[in-house]
């Protein structure tokens, strides 16, 4: 048996003091950036899919209660236009129940291996049914599932609670046979009013160009690293 001692002297708890990579990129400037935000973010996100990170799509989505007790957690982007950013969610999640409480949100797309984050602040409302009800069709079956299995973010008593919804609901729509959208999932739509391009330099001296909605336009205004 190994001895407890020197395994802890040869395994030492990491330092994250320490810890650092440093940042070679070439600068962003602003008159390379396209004139919406949007535009950039599709041309970012193009990048970022032939440089082969690993989901790309999935971004932290923060919110908070109407006293501003905030919480985050990872979500996959699954449209976005000039309109905004759209995800799915059950809407008695607690991120549902925040944003029905306020609107307001943050995204994080954390982009770590190419240095570059995108970081959105704007409002949220939810998309309508016939559009919830096209994007539910494209899930795979046990995705489908699984929406109807999980009221998230309830406190359930073990796995096998839910291992147990889930074989009923594929007993009752077994594959290959259409299964409805929950009544309590659906779409959020994000709204921006400001969206943050950061790109990673040495000497910690990043680039962040930020676009701001000003009316129907937007202005670009740089922020110090």
């Amino acid at each position: 048996m190994a001895d407890v001692t020197d395994d802890a002297a040869q395994n030492p708890t990491p330092d994250p003091a320490v810890m650092r990579e440093r940042y070679l990129s070439t600068p962003l400037v602003e008159s390379e950036l396209a004139a919406t935000p949007m535009e950039q973010f599709a041309d970012w996100f193009r990048q970022a899919v032939s440089r082969g990170l690993r989901e790309p799509n999935a971004m932290v989505v923060s919110t908070a209660t109407p006293d501003g007790r905030p919480s985050s957690r990872t979500v996959l982007l699954k449209r976005y236009d000039e309109r905004g950013f759209v995800f799915f969610t059950n809407y008695r999640s607690r991120k549902g129940r925040e944003l029905e409480a306020n609107p307001r949100i943050s995204l994080l797309f954390p982009w770590h291996s190419i240095t570059r984050q995108i970081m959105v602040t704007g409002t949220a409302a939810r998309t309508g049914r016939d559009e919830t009800a096209a994007y539910f069709r494209t899930r795979p079956h046990g995705s489908q599932l699984g929406a109807w299995a999980s009221d998230q973010s309830s406190v359930i008593g073990s796995r096998d609670e839910i291992l147990g919804r889930y074989e009923e609901l594929a007993a009752r729509y077994p594959e290959g046979e259409q299964v409805p959208a929950p009544p309590e999932w659906g779409g959020i739509r994000v709204a921006p009013e400001t969206v943050e391009f950061w790109q990673g330099h040495e000497n910690r001296l990043h680039d962040r160009l930020r676009y701001v909605r000003a009316g129907a336009a937007w202005r670009v205004e740089r922020l110090a690293p």
